[in-house]
């Protein structure tokens, strides 16, 4: 299954054991493993040798396609997926005729080399597997690979132009929306009048940011 239309020679094909990530689980999940997944296959990876693209930040990109036997929490184990291996993952998570993409940025753990740890999370919806539109523009370096498709799979415009900008400006946007719920929570249930002018300024303040921040992005 090809779903990213994938130049053959970077075929690997290969079917990853489940209990290939039991170090890095507890036993509920392990059982997660059991029960959501049907099987992990390493479809592809793209490297300087299978496309003839090198990066700096970004040396492989890894495929797998997961084939699910129901989506109940499922993304827990992706993140178990991508701490356990160092590269860059792009996951192709199918549900009968359905497919997820999923990928993240990540930073090696400072004291454990084998762990790393997940920054941000960029996914799709669940879309047809035969009209899906995203893809993987094999050009320029393995970089702009990467960083291009997760800029597909966030929505923003051309305006980012590289991977921790994106990364930095969803952060800020979820943080900034995080505030606004909470204190428009707040306003909701203050009853004392001058607090809840307080508040309201408070709240003004962030919507503004938050305005600017989408403008200057969108």
């Amino acid at each position: 299954m090809n779903l990213l239309n994938l130049p053959s020679t970077t075929r690997v094909d290969k079917i990853i054991p489940k209990n290939a990530f039991d170090t890095f689980t507890t036993s509920q999940q392990k059982k997660k493993f059991v029960d959501l997944v049907e099987r992990i296959r390493w479809s592809n990876k793209l490297s300087s040798e299978t496309i003839n693209l090198s990066g700096t930040d970004i040396r492989e990109i890894q495929i797998f396609l997961l084939e699910l036997r129901n989506d109940e929490g499922f993304e827990e184990l992706l993140e178990i997926i991508n701490r356990a291996v160092p590269y860059s993952i792009i996951f192709c998570v199918v549900l009968d005729d359905k497919v997820m993409f999923s990928t993240c940025q990540k930073h090696p753990h400072p004291t454990n080399g084998d762990v790393a740890i997940v920054d941000w999370v960029y996914k799709s919806d669940w879309l047809d597997t035969k009209k899906h539109t995203f893809e993987l523009h094999l050009r320029k370096n393995l970089d702009f690979v990467y960083f291009d498709f997760c800029r597909q799979l966030s929505g923003k415009s051309e305006k980012i132009t590289g991977l921790a900008e994106l990364t930095i400006y969803e952060q800020k946007i979820k943080k900034l929306s995080s505030s606004i719920n909470k204190l428009e929570s707040e306003v909701a249930k203050c009853k004392q009048f001058n607090k809840r002018v307080e508040l309201n300024i408070e709240l003004q303040k962030k919507k503004a940011e938050y305005k600017e921040l989408d403008k200057e992005y969108n």
